[in-house]
Parts: C-alpha cells; structure tokens; sequence
C-alpha cells in the first residue's frame, strides 16, 4: 500500500513540473542562463594557444609541448636527463658528468626545481632545497651590475666538495605579523629575517647587501625566449602617464654571450637577457660548473682549496650538453586552465580585472621569429606577466640592486601553472622567497604599486576573496 502511494505521489509531482514548463513556454518565456556563463571567453583556459597540456598530476610540468618530431623528443629526453642528473666532483670516472663545484648550492638544477617546479623557503637547521642568497656590495662593476662582495663573491655557497669549506651558512628567524581585514577577520604573517653563521673567509659585515631567491618553475620559459622587446616593452609605463598608479620598467643587463647590454627577461629582477645565459648562469652559480659563457668558478682568491680545485673539462658542461637542457627548457609545456568556468573561478576573474591585478599580470603577447624552436613562433600567450620591474614596497624590498632594478623592484611573475604547485611540490610557498604560505598571504605582501588593489581586494567579502583566489588556482 505505502508503494502504491510513493510512486502516485511521485507521478503527481512530474506531472506538475512538466506544467510548470509547459507554462513557461506557454508565455514564450524560459528559465534564465545562468549569468556567470556569460564572463567566459572563448579559448581563455589555453595559457599558450595549442602547446598546452592538459594535466593534474604530479608530473604536469614536465610534459613536452604537442608536435615535437621522434628526433626532438629524444633531445628533449637527453635535455630532461641533464636536468634531474646529479653532477660529480672532479676527478671521477663519470667524465660526462663531473665539475661539480669546488662550492655549490645544489647537485642537480632538479634540486632547486624539482619536478621542473618552485623551491622552498630556508629552514633552519638544514641545506638549502631550492633557496639561495645573493650578495653583493654597494656599487656597481664594469658592466652596471652589482659588486662581489670580498671573499665571497656574488652568491653564498652553503656546500662544498670533500675537503673544500662551504662559505657559509644563511640563517632564518621569522617574526609574526598580525592583521585584520575591515571586516574583522583577521590573518597572519612571518617576515624572514637572514643572517649568517660559520663565515670561512672572513664576517659577511653589516655592508652586505642580501637578496634571498627561491627557484622558479621551469614551464613556458622558451615562450618568454621568443617574445619580441616590444611585446614586453609595449606595457612600459614608467612615468605612469596613463594615471593608474603603475609605472613598470624594464631592467637592461649585460649580455655575456653578446657582450652588450639587452633587455632582461628573466630572474626575480629580470637580471638575465636570455634562457640560455640563465641555465649557463645557474650552472655556475648554483652548481659550480663552468660554461664558454661563464668559464670560471666562484673561487676568490682567498679560497685557497677552490682556486687549486681540479676541474671537470674546459668547459665542465660543453656547449652540446648545454644545447640539449636549453632545448629541455624551452619545450616544457605549460598545462591548460581547470575549472575555468565555474562560478566561483568566473566571478574571481572579474574580480581581478575590476582590482587591475592585471595592470602587472597580463596576458595576450604574441611570440614572434624563435629559430631555436620553430613551435613556439607565432603563439598568442597568457602568463599573466607583463615582465617589467615594479616597485613593491617597503615590506618586499631586499635593498639591493641589480643593474637598473632598485632594492624595492621585483619583476612580474607568471602566474601559469601557480595552482598547481601544490600537486607538483607539495607546498604553497610563493614571493622571492618563499615567506607567502598561500596565494592569499602573497596578496597581502603586495605594496607600493600594487598597495592600492591588495587594499580593494581587503575590502572584498570573505566569498569574494575566495572567489579571486579560486580563479589564480586556476591558472
């Protein structure tokens, strides 16, 4: 009997809802679409055209881009090989692989970007993974980049091969910062603060000047290679003639490999003009391995056990292997967008624009000529960088220059792929340094030009703060 009535009940019931509709049509009417529907564009979720991936998984930055040949795909192997590989001291038998050193800061460019991801912060009581501190003093060289410090040169080597003293070891203390937004919820902070211990060659004085860095992801770095100047150049706005309280710069560095100074495209300060003189730098700076670009090791002369240090080759890493990482590099695929329309993710989009989050981060350059790697000419691409110098504010400020970029400017970061660095390396530390334990605390750093959006996007409901957050996961 009580089935009986269930199953009239529920013919009832759809017989109401088809008169309901029956009615609606009726009256030439229909239910709405759904509005956020309507923010989307069309082809938004493809970051670089047709060279996306669509990947979630742990290793979604280390995918080639689509098209490669079976030729290419055994460089962009070899070039993967090179990267993970962890480089031996001299002499050894591995001839191919060894040079490490004298002092170093990583066996491996896998070390500071593992899964071809983000470093972390500094923890104290351990080696650095994927966090290095850069030094200097104040000046300029020949070349209008900064001044190695005595002794030490340009980069605190905390590592050194069996027998070779390490430089020294960078120490972090943290202090906490407490906030509230206007509407009384309130947030954390930690400010790092460095210092050294176990100085070798002598105290790093109260005259150094520190710039702590994290290591990068790797992905849609041969897209950045092929962009035009004027690409870049076209969002320079120093003077901030246009009123929005932006005026982004560029840096121009000096070009080893052209020996003339170029436009810098990458680094935190954009103090590199090329991929190729970026790996050839990290090689040496990071791992202590020589190059034809960079065919010296940090070894001042009062490193006595460096400087008589026996090497790997001349150069340790030959311009073949070096060829092969470069094309490694430049092949890395960027993954497409998720959940890119969702309500939540739409409205956030809107949100960014409305708070000209965009006025940094933006997106729609084109790739021009890349002889290097044919498949990356001619793509329309969204970093959500403009890759300019931007002044930060006190708060991010590391006080050191680098060519024309001053102590309180970083460059633009790409936001592709930030949403996914908690898959790739099981961590959410974003800035320079690694000191934003979320996107939501990268926000909240944010000063100088961008102090008046971080104070919009403050003033934005607890739903619409997430609602923006949800779009940059997006990325």
């Amino acid at each position: 009997m009580g089935l009986l009535v269930f199953l009239t009940w529920k013919r009832v019931m759809r017989i109401f809802f088809l008169s309901v509709i029956f009615l609606f049509l009726l009256a030439g009417c229909k239910p709405e679409k759904d509005d956020y529907i309507a923010l989307y564009e069309e082809g938004e979720e493809l970051l670089t055209g047709p060279l996306g991936v669509n990947s979630t998984s742990s290793n979604a930055f280390g995918f080639e881009i689509p098209g490669l040949s079976f030729r290419e795909k055994a460089k962009f192997a070899t070039g993967n090989s090179l990267f993970n590989q962890s480089w031996v001291s001299s002499p050894a038998s591995t001839t191919a692989r060894d040079g490490l050193g004298p002092t170093f800061n990583a066996r491996a460019c896998a070390g500071c970007h593992f899964k071809d991801g983000r470093g972390k912060p500094l923890k104290n009581g351990k080696l650095s993974s994927g966090f290095l501190m850069r030094i200097s003093k104040n000046g300029v060289d020949e070349h209008g980049g900064p001044v190695a410090y005595p002794n030490y040169g340009k980069q605190i080597q905390d590592r050194g091969n069996r027998g070779i003293p390490f430089e020294a070891r960078i120490i972090a203390t943290y202090d906490t910062i407490r906030g509230a937004y206007p509407d009384g919820n309130q947030f954390e902070l930690i400010k790092p603060i460095y210092s050294f211990s176990e100085e070798q060659f002598g105290p790093l004085g109260t005259d150094v000047l520190m710039s702590p860095r994290i290591g990068q992801q790797t992905i849609g770095l041969g897209l950045i290679s092929a962009l035009p100047d004027d690409q870049i150049l076209q969002y320079e706005d120093e003077f901030d003639k246009n009123g929005d309280g932006i005026s982004g710069r560029p840096n121009y560095v000096w070009n080893p490999e052209l020996n003339k100074m170029d436009l810098g495209k990458y680094g935190w300060k954009a103090n590199a003009p090329s991929l190729k003189v970026q790996i050839a730098d990290a090689f040496n700076g990071d791992m202590g391995l020589t190059t034809t670009i960079f065919n010296e090791n940090n070894c001042p002369d009062l490193q006595k056990e460096c400087v008589e240090s026996p090497n790997g080759g001349e150069p340790e890493v030959t311009d073949t292997q070096l060829d092969k990482v470069l094309f490694y590099q430049t092949s890395l695929a960027v993954p497409n967008r998720r959940n890119f329309k969702t309500e939540s993710v739409l409205r956030g989009k809107m949100l960014f624009n409305a708070l000209n989050c965009k006025g940094c981060h933006a997106i729609n350059q084109k790739t021009g000529g890349f002889p290097f790697n044919k498949y990356l000419e001619n793509i329309t691409i969204k970093p959500y960088s403009d890759f300019l110098l931007h002044d930060m504010g006190d708060d991010l400020a590391d006080n050191r220059p680098d060519f024309m970029a001053t102590g309180r400017e970083w460059r633009t970061q790409p936001l592709w792929g930030i949403g996914l660095i908690s898959t790739v390396n099981e961590h959410t530390n974003f800035l320079h340094d690694g000191r934003a334990r979320s996107i939501e605390e990268a926000i909240l750093w944010h000063g100088g030009e961008a102090e008046k959006s971080k104070q919009e996007f403050m003033k934005l409901s607890v739903k619409e703060r997430k609602q923006l957050i949800d779009f940059v996961n997006s990325l």
